[in-house]
């Protein structure tokens, strides 16, 4: 898969908050994915050491069946700043997505979009870099504030912040806490929520995020790729079988 190289990482935070206001005009906040055969998901987990492990994981649509998983470590120097976090992660998330060779026609991200300070989260970043259709979709809220969630699957809330509508607060599992849309680029919010709750399959996380997260944290894998001979799609796992008609998944 592509990338685009739009500046520097290895930056201080302050020249980091001016590049994400640089960026955050170029933000396409509406459209829709168009015709969608592959849905990828992103993560990753950082240990005590400062050493990160990016996961990146594509699904068939609307089957979600696991095609493609490529994952990337290296050491994470960048600080822990809240609104920052593209900085310590895409670093190590780039080269697991340049190593795709399933590229998906949209992106969910397990972080912010633009329910961000500077309209400009995880899921812009990548969005940008990549030139796909992207989805934040956030465990907890970064700004802003919303009224009460139903407790229905698919009930919903605005999300605002300073007046502006910035995502919405999204209840995919009864029982679970909400999660938070937001636009990360090439999409519409209305086509981001829709999306983020189609991509659930009783979880709280969408299929692509949650299998993104168990990657990047060593307890998911796929062993062999769907097509014969496409090559192994992870550092270091398994070669593929001849006659494997399918991908094994593997849960430690």
């Amino acid at each position: 898969m592509r990338t685009s190289e739009l500046h520097p990482w290895y930056v201080a935070p302050e020249e980091a908050v001016a590049i994400q206001r640089r960026l955050a005009a170029q933000v396409v906040r509406q459209g829709s994915p168009g015709p969608v055969r592959r849905v990828a998901g992103a993560d990753i987990s950082v240990d005590r050491d400062g050493h990160g492990r990016g996961a990146v994981v594509v699904l068939s649509y609307p089957e979600l069946e696991p095609l493609e998983v490529q994952t990337a470590e290296a050491a994470v120097p960048f600080p822990y700043v809240p609104g920052l976090l593209a900085f310590r992660e895409v670093p190590v998330l780039l080269p697991a997505f340049e190593r795709l060779q399933e590229v998906p026609d949209l992106l969910l991200v397990d972080g912010q979009g633009i329910a961000h300070q500077r309209r400009f989260g995880i899921a812009c970043h990548l969005g940008l870099i990549l030139d796909v259709p992207a989805i934040g979709c956030a465990k907890s809220r970064l700004v802003g504030s919303h009224d009460p969630v139903g407790d229905e699957e698919g009930s919903w809330a605005p999300l605002a912040d300073k007046g502006e509508s910035v995502g919405v607060a999204l209840r995919t599992r009864r029982g679970a806490g909400p999660i938070y849309v937001s636009i990360g680029h090439r999409i519409g919010l209305e086509e981001a929520r829709g999306w983020a709750l189609r991509l659930c399959r009783g979880y709280r996380l969408p299929e692509p995020c949650r299998l993104a997260h168990q990657a990047a944290g060593g307890t998911w894998r796929l062993s062999y790729p769907t097509r014969p001979g496409q090559g192994s799609h992870a550092v270091g796992w398994p070669s593929p079988r001849a006659s494997a008609p399918s991908p094994q998944l593997t849960l430690f």
